[in-house]
């Protein structure tokens, strides 16, 4: 799912056999309207299971691959059903399928704002399920790797041809929109045979591309397909999936020079042949505890020493499948998951042989995990993770799970479906309940309404002045304009507890306090080197004293694909204090939460949010 827009979010979910139907078959997409806590059923017509997805410079979002049509059960066993079409749930193969949709605030039934879905229309050059994405400078997206059919990981034994797999491996990369390269292979994805399904990806400063998968890492020169390698992950822990350990990029600011640092937490450590294959797991992963460690890595230190994997405070409790998600305090959010096992699911592995012995169905995974934890990057070592004031939710997110930021700054959580198909009886059930989670700043009554913000930026160029009236804050103006910041976050698209294309940027500012109280903020643009933050959508925050106001919704560059215009970095003028050190008290523009809300909506579709409870858990 992703936010499209000011005011929705997009979801897609697997061909099953939802109760809601649209145009007579099974709803596998809906659009959930913020504001009125809406959801309403869209079509597309190709399996999107699976899928990667990305932003483009103008706003829209393209989804990329899936899996082969299925019908009930995940199979194609119905009289009829090929892994081209499936007649009962009328989905088409989605393997090469690319889906377009421009965000918009008509009517969602209309042609404009629906999703571009068509079995011969515009596809991939290569068969794609479980792909990576990460976008470029320009716009241009790449996408790399990925099965050609459905399995656990992304292997046979014994692996004799890691390459291909005998043709259910793909271990090329191309790009959208396709250039006039063909696909070629990327060493890298056959090194990481198994376990480089949703291989993680960064683009660096350079203009490379960070990519970890397995337990080995490389900075990957895409033009001239050359490879660096660099430092294995300590512990060969793996994250990529179905490990699927949280990651993210931590925030880009003044501070630490723009200087990209990813991190990753959790995840599993198996052996090999305890991994298994495309059919299952050799081990009964649910008794296999997950990874509490966490490593940090900065790809390109600007001092030009080696890369390195630097231990991090620990996880309070091992996790899988648990999600990072960034939150305009410049913290991170951390839940979901699980504390033992892996993603996927299965009907048997290599030890527990009939599915009537499975304990939880056919999850691979056990042990929820109930409590979010909020990660501080900033905060000395031994102090970055904390649960003060975090209240547990009691719904498991577990496989296919996700989340997302929204733009008043709370995070919508749902899914999780460790099934082949709708399942309500087992243990850990198609879930069909959304909840909110409200960080610890919405136990403020006063929130800044900031005025005059852009809606595109550029990278470099002239600065930009936000006002914020005196009603926006509590206390002395000073003090609330020096501890002001401007914070830029693209939410990414969520799946399977990753956000593909996360990002969350400081943007320069100095302050004039007028004696009435009032900031200005003169705000620099983006700095000029579009690999730091791709051209494309985001949401403008301004934060005061750890409280954020509402996103707003941005277009950051030209909004199309090609060279980004680029322009001498923002010169800010000195600070203004204001000689009357006036207090304010601020007015409620109040999202205080301090009791639980639930909205209740109509029953039916698994992870579109047809049926949703929207339950505080701060």
């Amino acid at each position: 799912m992703f936010v499209g827009g000011r005011n929705k979010v997009y979801i897609i979910d697997k061909a099953e056999g939802n109760a809601v139907e649209i145009n007579g078959h099974s709803a596998y997409a809906a659009v959930w309207e913020i504001e009125s806590q809406t959801a309403t059923p869209v079509d597309v017509q190709t399996n999107p299971f699976c899928a990667a997805g990305m932003h483009l410079p103008n706003g829209s979002f393209a989804v990329f691959g899936g899996n082969t049509a299925v019908g009930p059960g995940g199979v194609n066993s119905d009289n009829g059903s090929t892994t081209a079409y499936d007649p009962l749930y009328q989905d088409y193969d989605g393997t090469r399928a690319i889906r377009i949709i421009t965000p918009c605030d008509g009517d969602i039934a209309s042609a404009s704002c629906s999703w571009y879905d068509a079995p011969n229309g515009l596809q991939m050059i290569k068969h794609r399920w479980y792909p990576a994405a990460e976008p470029l400078a320009n716009g241009t997206v790449v996408l790399i790797g990925g099965f050609t059919a459905g399995g656990y990981i992304n292997r046979v034994l014994p692996n004799v041809d890691p390459t291909y797999e005998g043709g259910l491996a793909e271990p090329t990369f191309e790009t959208y929109p396709a250039g006039t390269q063909t696909p070629q292979i990327m060493n890298f994805m056959v090194k990481t045979s198994g376990l480089n399904a949703y291989a993680l990806t960064y683009l660096m400063p350079s203009g490379k591309m960070f990519v970890q998968a397995n337990y080995s890492t490389i900075l990957w020169d895409y033009d001239n397909n050359v490879e660096t390698p660099l430092p294995d992950m300590p512990g060969q822990i793996v994250r990529s999936y179905p490990a699927s350990g949280a990651n993210a990029m931590l925030p880009l600011t003044p501070a630490n020079n723009y200087t990209p640092t990813i991190i990753f937490c959790g995840g599993q450590s198996m052996n090999d042949y305890e991994w298994g294959t495309y059919s299952y797991p050799n081990i009964d992963t649910w008794t296999v505890p997950a990874s509490s460690k966490c490593h940090r890595i900065t790809p390109e230190p600007l001092d030009g020493s080696a890369p390195a994997y630097v231990e991090d405070d620990s996880l309070p409790v091992g996790r899988t499948m648990s999600q990072f998600i960034a939150l305009p305090d410049g913290t991170l959010l951390l839940l979901n998951g699980a504390s033992n096992g892996t993603g996927g699911y299965a009907e048997r592995t290599g030890t527990t042989t009939t599915y009537s012995q499975m304990p939880y169905g056919q999850s691979l995974a056990a042990g929820p995990i109930y409590q979010p934890v909020i990660y501080n990057p900033n905060a000395p070592a031994g102090s970055r993770w904390s649960t003060a004031g975090l209240n547990s939710s009691n719904i498991p997110r577990l496989y296919h799970s996700s989340a997302l930021l929204l733009p008043d700054g709370s995070v919508m959580v749902g899914g999780s479906n460790p099934n082949p198909d709708v399942n309500l009886t087992t243990i850990y059930p198609t879930t069909y309940t959304a909840e909110n989670f409200y960080p610890p700043y919405f136990s403020a009554k006063t929130r800044p309404v900031p005025q005059n913000i852009p809606t595109n930026l550029s990278y470099g160029g002239n600065l930009f002045n936000i006002t914020v009236p005196s009603s926006s804050y509590t206390g002395d103006a000073n003090d609330a304009a020096g501890n002001t910041t401007v914070w830029l976050i693209r939410q990414g698209f969520t799946t399977h507890a990753m956000n593909m294309g996360q990002r969350i940027m400081q943007l320069n500012n100095t302050f004039t306090v007028q004696n009435d109280g009032t900031i200005i903020l003169h705000t620099a643009q983006l700095p000029p080197y579009p690999n730091l933050f791709q051209p494309g959508p985001a949401f403008l925050f301004v934060t005061i004293s750890g409280i954020p106001s509402n996103g707003t919704y941005v277009l950051v560059g030209n909004g199309q694909i090609g060279l980004q215009p680029t322009a001498a970095a923002s010169v800010l003028p000195p600070n203004i204090r204001s000689a009357s050190n006036g207090s304010h008290s601020g007015n409620s523009h109040g999202t205080s939460k301090n009791s639980a809300m639930v909205v209740h909506v109509a029953p039916g579709l698994v992870g579109l949010l047809l049926a949703v409870a929207v339950t505080l858990f701060s």
